[in-house]
Formats: C-alpha cells, sequence, structure tokens
C-alpha cells in the first residue's frame, strides 16, 4: 500500500521583513568590500602612508606590487610570485583590478564579473603566501573570496546600488554573466 507525504514547504520560507534586512545587509557588505578594494587601488596610487608611503606610490613611479611580491621569495610558490613583481604589465592588471573590482562592488553594477575576478585575486594572493603563517588552510584572502561569491548569488547590487537597472539594459539582457 502506497503512504502519502505531506506536500513539500518552500524553502525559502523567511518573512518578508527579514529577507528585506538580509538584502541590507548584503548590500553593506557589498560597499564595506568595494571600499576595501577602492582604498588599496587609491593608496598604492598615490600613497597616503597606510599601506603605502608617498615614496613609493606609483604616481612617483613605485611599483604597487613589489612590496607583496617580493616579500613572499621563502614561501612555497615564491619563486613564482616573486619573479612577476615589478613588472609593468602586472602592476597594470592589478591597479586595474582593484579599481574595477572596487567600482563595481561600491556602486553594485557587474558584481558577478567582480566576484570572479576578485575571487581570482584574492586566491592568488593567498597562494603567494602559503604557508600561511598563522593557519594552515584559510586566511581573509579564502574568507573574502566566499564573500565575493554570495555577493554574486544574493544579487547584492539591487539593494542600495545600480543592479536593477544594470540587469535591466540591454547589454545585461544579452550577456547575464554582467549583472
Amino acid at each position: 500500500m502506497a503512504t502519502t507525504h505531506p506536500p513539500k514547504q518552500p524553502v525559502n520560507d523567511v518573512a518578508p521583513a527579514a529577507s528585506h534586512a538580509v538584502d541590507y545587509i548584503w548590500a553593506i557588505t557589498r560597499i564595506g568590500l568595494g571600499w576595501i578594494f577602492l582604498w588599496a587601488f587609491v593608496d598604492k596610487l598615490f600613497g597616503f602612508g597606510f599601506a603605502t608611503p608617498a615614496a613609493k606610490a606609483w604616481i612617483n613611479g613605485g611599483s604597487p606590487t613589489t612590496g607583496f611580491l617580493k616579500g613572499t621569495g621563502e614561501n612555497a610558490l615564491g619563486g613564482f610570485f616573486s619573479s612577476l613583481a615589478g613588472q609593468a604589465w602586472v602592476d597594470w592588471i592589478f591597479m586595474l583590478g582593484l579599481l574595477g573590482i572596487g567600482a563595481a562592488l561600491t556602486l553594485g553594477a557587474g558584481i558577478r564579473i567582480a566576484a570572479v575576478a576578485g575571487g581570482l585575486m584574492l586566491v592568488l594572493m593567498w597562494a603567494a603566501e602559503l604557508p600561511l603563517a598563522n593557519n594552515p588552510v584559510i586566511d581573509d584572502h579564502i574568507i573574502y573570496t566566499v564573500v565575493l561569491a554570495g555577493l554574486a548569488l544574493a544579487n547584492a547590487g539591487d539593494t542600495l546600488g545600480l543592479g536593477k537597472w544594470w540587469g535591466q539594459t540591454a547589454l545585461v539582457k544579452a550577456n547575464t554573466y554582467l549583472k
């Protein structure tokens, strides 16, 4: 004899007010993480003295990648990463990446591409530091990568950002990966 099962409940049974609050949490996280990328760009460009002294600013002839990458020489993959330090093409890719990822996250448009590019950048920085000093597997680079994935999956640009408008453009409708 066959048994009957009750109908399945919807997976998302979160109250609308709670769901709306989650949208704002993701939006604030997106803007905050965007500012981290933008600030890294601005400080390396002008050398405001936080992570980059003025004498080593990009506009003063400094290399935004040399300090970090040269410091990886003793690490597991240090030979590879330290060989990239100071190369103009690496500096340009790094700086354009910081600017593009930071702008996309802050504005809320192009979150998917920012999540992929940012995740790739962060995983490469994580790999350059192996073995990690304080944890054998996970550090802030990996956590930020997971947060970037969450931002993209949550459509975090739609709240407090340009994501809804951006998603309605003909360009994005034809190329949804640009959302």
